[in-house]
C-alpha cells in the first residue's frame, strides 16, 4: 500500500530528512584571564600581574601575582621565589612559595625551596625538598594567647570609662 506525500509527515528538502546534515550548536563563553608564558619562552627578572599566569616556558627571578593563580605547566621551569593566591606545580620550581590560600603538586611536579601557605596538597609521585609552614586561614586570625593579653587590656578601658 503507497502513500500519497500529504500524509507523509517529512518533506523531501527539510534538514530532518538528511539524517547526515550536523548542525552544530554554537556557545559562547567568557574569554579566560590566563597569561601564557610558552615552551621557547625565558624570562630573567620580576614578572607581576593581577591576571591567572601559565609557565610552560622558564622564568629566573621573582614572579609576584597576589591575587592571582600561577600554575608552573609540565615544560615549566622555574629558578624564582612565586608570590601568589594559588599555586599549581606540574612542573619544576627552584625557590621558596608564599601562598595566600593553596599550593598544588602534582605527581610530576617538584618543589626545591621553603613553602609557606594555608593549604597545601602533594600528590603521589611529587618531589618536595624544603621547609613548610601551615599557617591559619586570614590574617585576621590571632592565636589564644595574644587574644588572652589584648582582651585585660579592653576590660581595663572599659572599667575607667
Amino acid at each position: 500500500m503507497l502513500q500519497s506525500s500529504e500524509n507523509s509527515f517529512l518533506k523531501p528538502g527539510s534538514p530532518a530528512s538528511n539524517p547526515n546534515t550536523f548542525n552544530p550548536v554554537k556557545t559562547v563563553t567568557a574569554p579566560v584571564d590566563q597569561a601564557t608564558i610558552g615552551r621557547t619562552l625565558v624570562i630573567k627578572g620580576e614578572v607581576t600581574g593581577s591576571e591567572a599566569l601559565y609557565i610552560d616556558g622558564r622564568i629566573e627571578g621573582k614572579i609576584i601575582m597576589p591575587e592571582s593563580r600561577v600554575t608552573i605547566g609540565r615544560n615549566g621551569r622555574v629558578d624564582a621565589s612565586i608570590q601568589a593566591r594559588e599555586v599549581v606545580v606540574m612542573g619544576k620550581v627552584q625557590g621558596n612559595i608564599d601562598c595566600s590560600d593553596r599550593v598544588d603538586i602534582r605527581a610530576e611536579g617538584s618543589v626545591s625551596g621553603d613553602i609557606s601557605t594555608v593549604r597545601i596538597s602533594v600528590e603521589d609521585g611529587a618531589a618536595l625538598k624544603g621547609g613548610i609552614q601551615v599557617r591559619a586561614e586570614g590574617k585576621g586570625h590571632q592565636s589564644k594567647q595574644e587574644q588572652k593579653q589584648e582582651q585585660p587590656k579592653a576590660l581595663a578601658a572599659t572599667a575607667s570609662a
